[in-house]
């Protein structure tokens, strides 16, 4: 049955349940041994998503001559 596919959102907020789930330490090791599959995958997913946002950052910070410019993070209130 193919999966729905999640928002990054979504899959923080699913690892953090499958994280919780697996800390009580009261599943059967079956059930637990799926969560924790499906909880590496998301960890994958993840960490795919946030390395795409790393390079659309670089590539958006280059300068004219297009070497990188490093800019102060400004927080906003």
């Amino acid at each position: 049955m193919p999966t729905k596919k999640l928002t990054f959102e979504q899959s923080l907020a699913r690892l953090d349940e499958i994280v919780k789930a697996l800390e009580k330490g009261d599943r059967p090791l079956e059930e637990a041994l799926g969560l924790f599959e499906e909880g590496t995958g998301l960890i994958r997913s993840c960490g795919k998503v946030l390395d795409q946002a790393e390079q659309k950052i670089v590539t958006l910070s280059r300068g004219p001559d297009g070497a990188p410019v490093e800019t102060p993070f400004q927080e906003t209130e």
